[in-house]
Order: structure tokens, then sequence, then C-alpha cells
């Protein structure tokens, strides 16, 4: 309910003066787990304020001279809030429900009269609600409590709570999370940016950053999405932030249970894939009517006191189910029945030691498990066949256990320390086919298919080593002290990551093959048209025409990748805040971070090594408008630092192989492999590797630029929060990113000899240089260059011009979102968002969604110039329109409605093809991967993909006559069934032989489906 306006003129001060001069603001933190209530009452000897809830913490607060109270960094819950005279109450506040990182005003006040405002007796309480806005907070979040999830219809995880936030999109399909599921992104960042936390510990994945550890979703108390603002004690994210506090034990003893079942007969026929280009558009790509699969989830929870008022236990546990079939594409036609196991389970203790120390204790864990059988599928009948072999079978997951300890010292010094660990496991095991993998076999000769790909009996592209696991420390200690206008807080925050025995090679012998076709005469990689003079010194690989059987332009390269190592990563941070109470209504955060990366090789010696200081300045306010929390005009300025994971190692500072040997040939056997090879001539006389990956050992001092920075972003928001009246709220937040640093790969070690010969060095006394490094695009670059006798190395500046380039980094994103709300009021809730925004440069940050592209800065963006012509348009997760709305309604007192809209614009195209007007292959010789369709400039975004419409529905029904503990519910989800696709595959090929997968779907919107639930709450 919302403060009364008629109420507001008899509370004495502002809302936003309480809480500053008690200390208030800034002591509950961004991804903190808990909140904090601030008010005040009338002056007088001895008086103080009790604020008790169901799990016997108390505190008590001193009524200060001027008549106000505050009490920090409390424990999440429901709470009465008890205003007293030398120890007896005079009046009381009920059911105060904090939410995360938030502050809750509660204020009593006096009868007009003097002789009243003596006695206490004549005190009532002024305001029966909470104020609708929020005047202390200056960051951008959205908070999804446990109520609203039982309300909306929404997909069970983290990321499709995060959705429900403005600017937050989901990430495109060809990257999954942690455990499978579906990434996001936030305000045009990439998918790996983000950071998540359950109870203040950092879950983030630390090998690749791609999704985080999350809770059961029953065992969610409150999920709080941050788009931007966060203050100085949080970093590590250039993105955004997913935070859960879990749930906790009570007084009172409760449990309950729920079934969820998703029936495969309701679920709509996903729509089937077809090419849309060259010779095969109209054709087949992959038969999906038929791939569905039916879910069943089972969850638990029980919590109530060991001890009453002192210990605490809360558990929750969900076991989800499913099992179906997947008809792959017609380059893997094959049917994969399958099952997946999904256990997770929370724990919690909370110990009120004494009044003045608590102590919680977090156990969770969520795991996936994978088994599935292969059977041959035949594309002409569209029917399956005889087993083929096992599928890889895998056990991912993480098990986290954590220790926080807060100890309220004074009323104006509170200290919290926060320890844990995250221990991965990524076993997979392979009982399939010694056969080589076969990729590309849509491009294989027709006349040696009957035009029906061959992709043989491999089903597993790569192989991982069964013992990989990982291991993840975090360390916190957080200070806050009030001192008379400013409440300053101060704290470190420490992680340590291992990544161990992470390796990947290929499938069956160890190689795979990889067909490809293009211009007969023209050189497969490099050549004297590409590169014009001096065109011998770089990688070359002849034209298929130059070999037998090469006339047609097909061909195909036996493929070599290994990479593997056991390394570790070590993050350091330190802060500082101060809240600054410059008036009665204005509030300043002015904070300072600094952070230290350091990331080590197999060996254990740092090849990067970012400590020097890297300075955050984080800087906000909030402005009060009337004073009584009905007007908020807020904003901040940011620079936020973004450390690089543990995976990068692998290919950066690893011993990576990575080779192509070219073949003509004259057939193709049962097992898709080629027959008939006649060796095509390349620069080594046999394999050759763009980035000369031979397998060999990194020096450490050569993997990147000794004057290396971190990435970072720089991000200014500015916005206001307005009461319509007293049922609405309505707003506007305007936002700009810009990504000042980033980090990359650079693969022309051909422009650091030119460099080097300009230098007047002798190319004779030049030892390796290496085929790729980690760099700052944009920037001036040193790189180390080992001397040819071991004697030390030479330092050589590499500026973008040595390189070529002839653009610098540049992403940038503007955003400007509308709400409208209408807070619940008993009867029901909702909210509607509008988002324009815009996301646009030549770098999407750490990874690359156009084309799939996992490895964490090592994209193909930046790795010579070429293909980073024409690169400027909309960055990949540009949606240009958001409309979201989402609420529920209270039909009657045992039903219950719930909705989810979300309207979107699609994101955009990319046509990737040969360089030039001549198609050629220049530079390291990539092949179709340059910024041009047909031979003319084609920018990201000079197309998009079309308009999304997405409406989900649900209702419950919680019977009066089992005194609403029981529930049905039943969900719809996408209820059109619209089935949009969202992304197209993007290697356009040469004007004389198009791709044919250009243009055919990659992904499209989940088609309808129905779950049915029952659950019981005691």
């Amino acid at each position: 309910m919302n403060l009364q306006v008629a109420n507001r003129p008899a509370i004495r001060r502002t809302a936003l003066a309480i809480a500053l001069s008690m200390g208030f603001a800034g002591a509950a933190f961004a991804q903190s787990t808990t909140g904090s209530i601030f008010g005040d009452a009338p002056a007088a000897q001895g008086e103080t304020v009790l604020i008790q809830n169901a799990t016997g913490f108390s505190r008590e607060v001193p009524v200060d001279a001027q008549g106000r109270f505050a009490a920090s960094q409390l424990p999440l819950g429901t709470y009465t809030v008890i205003l007293r005279q030398n120890g007896q109450t005079v009046d009381s506040r009920k059911d105060v429900t904090l939410r995360v990182g938030a502050g809750s005003q509660v204020s009593f006040a006096a009868a007009a009269s003097s002789a009243n405002a003596q006695n206490l007796s004549a005190i009532t309480v002024s305001a029966n609600a909470l104020p609708a806005i929020d005047v202390t907070g200056v960051d951008s979040r959205t908070v999804i409590t446990a109520e609203q999830l039982a309300k909306l219809p929404l997909a069970r995880s983290a990321e499709a709570i995060a959705l429900l936030a403005p600017g937050v999109v989901e990430g495109s399909a060809l990257f999954t999370g942690t455990a499978g599921g579906n990434v996001v992104t936030f305000g045009g960042s990439s998918v790996t940016e983000n950071a998540y936390y359950i109870n203040g510990f950092n879950t983030t994945d630390p090998l690749s950053g791609l999704g985080g550890l999350t809770l059961p979703y029953g065992a969610i108390d409150q999920q709080e999405i941050l788009s931007g603002g966060y203050g100085a004690a949080y970093g590590r994210s250039d993105g955004g932030v997913i935070s859960q506090v879990g749930k906790r034990g009570t007084n009172e003893w409760h449990f309950g249970a729920q079934i969820q079942w998703t029936p495969k007969s309701l679920k709509s026929d996903p729509k089937n894939y077809y090419y849309v280009s060259g010779t095969r558009a109209g054709d087949m790509r992959q038969y999906r009517n038929g791939n569905k699969a039916w879910d069943t989830t089972v969850s638990g929870y029980v919590g109530g006191p060991l001890i009453k008022d002192k210990l605490f236990f809360f558990a929750a546990a969900e076991a989800e189910r499913k099992e179906g079939t997947n008809v792959g594409s017609d380059t893997a036609p094959r049917t994969t029945t399958y099952r997946y196991d999904d256990p997770k389970w929370y724990a919690k203790l909370d110990w009120n030691i004494n009044d003045s120390n608590i102590l919680e204790v977090t156990g969770a864990s969520s795991k996936e498990s994978y088994a599935g059988s292969l059977y041959d599928f035949d594309y002409a009948t569209r029917t399956t066949g005889a087993f083929n072999s096992f599928d890889t079978s895998h056990k991912y997951g993480s098990d986290l256990y954590s220790a926080k300890f807060t100890s309220y010292i004074t009323d104006n010094l509170t200290v919290s320390a926060m320890y844990g660990q995250m221990k991965g496991t990524l076993y997979e095991n392979l009982v399939g086919s010694d056969a080589p993998y076969v990729f590309g076999a849509d491009k294989q000769n027709p006349a040696f298919t009957g035009g029906s790909p061959i992709a043989g009996p491999q089903g597993v592209d790569y192989v991982k080593d069964p013992a990989h696991t990982s291991k993840n420390t975090n360390l916190r200690l957080d200070i806050s002290y009030h001192l008379g206008d400013h409440t300053i807080t101060a704290g470190i925050d420490n992680q340590n990551v291992a990544d161990n025995h992470d390796s990947q090679i290929d499938s069956g012998p160890g190689y795979a093959w990889q067909y490809d076709s293009g211009d007969p005469n023209m050189f497969i990689l490099g050549g004297p048209v590409a590169n014009g003079a001096g065109w011998q010194s770089m990688p070359w690989v002849q034209a298929p025409n130059s070999s037998a059987n090469g006339q047609s332009g097909y061909f195909v390269s036996r493929y070599i990748y290994a990479v593997g190592a056991s390394v570790t990563t070590k993050q350091r941070a330190q802060y500082i805040e101060d809240a600054w109470q410059v008036s009665d209504r204005w509030l300043v955060k002015l904070g300072l971070r600094n952070d230290q990366f350091t990331n080590n090789n197999g060996a254990g010696v740092p090849y990067l090594r970012l400590t020097s200081p890297q300075w955050a300045p984080r800087v906000g306010f909030s402005w009060d408008v009337n004073g009584d929390s009905s007007f908020k005009v807020y904003g901040n300025a940011g620079r936020y630092y973004l450390a690089m994971p543990a995976s990068v190692a692998l290919r950066a500072a690893g011993s990576s192989l990575y080779t192509n040997e070219y073949y003509t040939y004259t057939g193709i056997d049962a097992n898709g492999a080629p027959t008939g090879l006649t060796p095509i001539a390349s620069s080594t006389g046999g394999p050759i590797s763009n980035n000369l990956e031979y397998g060999q050992p990194r020096d450490p001092m050569t993997a990147a630029a000794r004057n290396l920075k971190s990435e970072y972003q720089d991000e200014y928001i500015l916005g206001f929060d307005k009461q319509l009246n007293q049922s609405w709220t309505f707003g506007a937040k305007a936002t700009y990113r810009d990504l000042r640093n980033a980090i990359d790969d650079v693969g022309d070690s051909f422009a650091i000899q030119r460099k080097m010969t300009a230098m007047g060095i002798d190319p004779a006394t030049v030892g390796a240089i290496q085929g790729s490094y980690l760099f700052n695009p944009g920037r001036t670059n040193t790189f180390m260059i080992p001397k040819a006798d071991g004697s030390g190395y030479y330092e050589v500046p590499m500026t973008m011009q040595d390189y070529g380039f002839n653009t610098t980094l540049k992403r940038h994103y503007a955003g400007l979102n509308l709400y409208l709300e209408h807070p619940f009021d008993g009867k029901w809730y909702g909210k509607i968002d509008y988002l324009w925004s815009h996301s646009y440069g030549n770098s999407e940050g750490q990874v690359r969604s156009d084309i799939g592209q996992t490895d964490v800065s090592a994209t193909v963006d930046w790795d010579y110039a070429q293909v980073m012509d024409y690169a400027n348009g909309d960055l990949s997760n540009d949606r240009r329109h958001q409309i979201k709305a989402y609420g529920s309604y209270q039909l009657t007192p045992e039903v219950l409605l719930g909705g989810n809209l979300l309207v979107m614009s699609g994101m955009p195209k990319s046509c990737l093809g040969y360089y030039g007007p001549n198609e050629t292959n220049p530079g390291l010789g990539y092949g179709s991967y340059y910024h041009f369709c047909n031979g003319q400039p084609y920018s990201p975004g000079e197309q998009h993909q079309p308009w999304t419409y997405r409406l989900d529905l649900n209702a419950e029904y919680r019977p009066e006559w089992a005194g609403k503990k029981l529930a049905f519910n039943v969900m719809v989800y996408n209820v059109l069934d619209k089935q949009t696709t969202t992304q197209t595959y993007a290697i356009h090929g040469s004007s004389a032989k198009i791709n044919p997968s250009y243009g055919r779907p990659y992904s499209s919107m989940t088609p309808r489906y129905v779950r049915f639930g029952v659950s019981y709450d005691f």
C-alpha cells in the first residue's frame, strides 16, 4: 500500500534526511543480503525504537535529539517496529517487510497540540504503509520477491526472472550457461560480462563468465537485478548483476511440497528449419516437429527454529527430470533420445548469537546430469533407424558453502565478514565411435553424396578431460561507520580461482574432417592477389585447381585442435565510499574502488599481471524533491572493471594446437571421410595454422602486451521516479555506456615482423614471433619478442596503424526507459516498461554472438586489419525497442491470475563474405569472415531479424476448504505460439558460390507449452 498523501505533512523531516543522518544510506550495499529501517518520532528523553522479526532477531536503537532513528544491515524478513520510552511500549508498527539493498521508512508522528506532543499515549502511527519510492537509492535495480514469483508466469530460472528488468534481453542461443541454461545480456554488454551472487557470495562461472550458480526456484526469497549504478563495494562486471537471497527459518515451523509437470502432448510442434540460399534453397535443414520432451519437477522445503529465538534452519530441494527426443540437422542426421536430471538444494543456518552478533551459514548446490543415445535418421523418409552410438554423458554443476558474520559493534559501527568456497564439477565421458567427426557436411561435393550430406557415425565433435574441476574462494570484509553527516564504508573483496585439468581435443582418432568449397582458381588462404608483394612470407594455401580433382572448387581439411592446462587466477579489490548528507533532501555518494587481477599459466607463472592501481570512481546522487518520498531525481556515473576468467589461459598462455591440412578428394565413404586425397600445396608443406598454433609451449612473457590494461566501461545514468497519485508511480531513466578499453587477441605476426625491420632490427636476431597476442584494441601495445640467442627480448611498440587498422575500439550503448507501475493494493499489481536503446560499435565484448564464438577475448575481431573493415554498426545485442508488461490480479479470494508480455525488435543480421569487390581472402586468410556481402560492404545492422511477441498467462486456485494451504496452478508459455526466427547463419561465402547455410535459422522462439502444478504449504 502507498503512503497516504494526507499524512505526509505530519512527518517533520524528509525521509532522505532521516536515513542519512542516522547512517542508513550506504549501509545496504548492492548485491547485499540486507535491508534497513529508518524513520522519525517525537523526541523525548529515554525514547528508543525496538525492531524485531519472526526469527527473534532484534535491535534497539535510540531516537536522537532531532527525533530520528535508523537500523542498517538488517536480515531480510518481516519486522515489528516498536516505539518505547524508558522501556515501556508506546506505539508499534507491524508487518514491515524489507527489500534487499533498500530502506523502509517507518515514522511515528505526534498529535498537533503541544500538550499531546508531550503525552506519548497520544502518539499514533502517521503512515500506515511504506513510501512507493526509495529516495535513498542511486542505482538501477529491480527486486522481485518470492510473493511475486508465486504470482507470475515465468520459466523457473534466474535468467527468466532477470528478463523482467528493463534492458535485459536473452543472449544468443549459441551460448549456454554453466548447466546448459540460457544466458542474458544487460545494456548491450556481452553475455560473459555479468555477475551472479547467492547470499552475497560471487557464484559467477569462474572459467568463462557464462552464467553462474543459482538457487532452487522455491528457495528464492528475493532476486535483485542490477542494471547499473551500483556502488564501489562491488565490481568485476560491466554488464549487470543477478543477486539472489535465499529464504531463512523463523520461530514457526513451516514445510511444503510441490510437483510441476509439463506434458509432452500439450507442447506445440517446433517448426522445421530450411535452407534459404544457394542451390539448396528450399531443402530441409532440420526436422524439428518431433523435438519434444516431458518435464517433471518435484520440490519441497522445511524451515523453523532449532532453538527458539536463537538458531534457525531452512532447507529446500528441487529435482527436475526431462526426457525427450531431438533430431539433428541433415549434416548430423541422428535422432537423440536423452534424459536430463537436474537436482538442486539449498540450506541455511541463522544463529542470533546475541543482540549484537549474528552468524549465517549457507550451502547450495546445482547439478546437471545428461545421458543420451544416438540413432540413425533418414531425411528422405523422416524415420529413425538403428542404434548408432552413445552420446557423450556429462555431469556439470557446483557446490557452495559460505559463512557470514555480522557484528553491530555500536549504533554507528557495523562490521561483516564473509568467506566461502564454490567447487565445480565438469565431468564428461564419451562412449562412442572411433571415427573422426565431420564438420561442414552441407558443403560436401554433391557429386559424391547424391545430394544428402554424409555425416558419418561420430556424433561428438570434442572430448574433454573427465577430471576437469574448478574451485572458487571468496573473502569479503566490510566496515560501515556513521560520523555526523557522513556514512563511510570500506572493505576488501578477494577471490581466487583454480581451473584444474581443463582440456579439449578432437574426438575419435584425434582429428576431424572439415569440408568447404570456393572459387577453384582462388587461393584457399593468402596468396598474391589477396596479400600482394611479400605474400610468400605469410600463411598460404594454393587454389583447389592447383591439385588433381580440384576443378570443382570442393576441398577438405584434416582439422586438429587440442588445448589443455591447469591454471589459476587471483583477484583483489579494496574500496571506500562516503554517503554524504549534503542537505535534508540531497544525498551524494562518493566511492572509489581499486581492482587487481593476476592470471597464471599452467606452470603457475603470471601471464597477465594487472596489479597497478585500477581506480574505479563511483559518484551518485538522490534528490528527494518534495521531501516526502513522492518524487525522486537521481543519477550516477561510474567506472567498472572486468577481470579475465580462467579459460583465457588455454589458448593465450598454454600449448595450443590448431591446424588444418588441405586436400582435394575423389569420393566420400560411409563414415563421411574423404577418399582419393591429393594434398594442396601450402606455405608449410603440410598442416598450417593461421595463428601459428602448432602446440608449442607459450612463453608467459609473450602471451600479452606488456602494457596491457583491463577491460573497463564508463556508465552514466540520470532518471526520476514520481508518484502520479496514491495508486500509480511512473518514471524515466536515461543510460549511456561507453566501453573505454577491451582485451582481445591480435594474430598478425607479420605486421610485427615489418615493424621490427623498420626499427632496424636484424631479422636474423629475432626469435619466434607468436601467432596471437592479447592486446588492447585501439591503443599502442608493446610486445616482448624473444631474441634468437635467448639473451632477452626486443620491446616492439605496435600502433593500430602499424597493423593497418582503419578503425579503433567502439562499443556504445544509449537507452531511454519509461515505466508505469501500480503497486500491489491487495487486489492487483502491474508494471509496464518501454525501452528505446541502441548498442553500436565494432566490438560486442569478450565473445561474439553472430558466429557463436565462445573463446573469451579470442574472437575473430581484431585478428588482422581486413576483418575489421566496415565492422562498425549495430552490435549483436542491440534491441532497439522493448516493451515489457507483467502483473497479477486476485480475481476472487481463491483465484489468482497472472500475465507476462514481451514485445521486442529483432537482433541485427550479419552477412560475412570474402573481402572487397574481388572477393579475396587476404591477411591471415580466415575465409568468409569479412564484412562484405557479394563483394559489397555490409555493416552489421543493415537488416534486422523480425520483431518477436510473447504472451504468457497463469492461473492459481487456492481453495478455502483446504485452508488455502493447497494450490492448483497452470501456466501457458507463449500463448500465441509465436515461433519467430531470432537468429540466422551469418557466413555468406562468395557470390560465385553462396554458402548453402547462409540465412538459415540458428534459433527461434520457444514453442507454446503448458505447465501444471500442485503445491501444499503448511
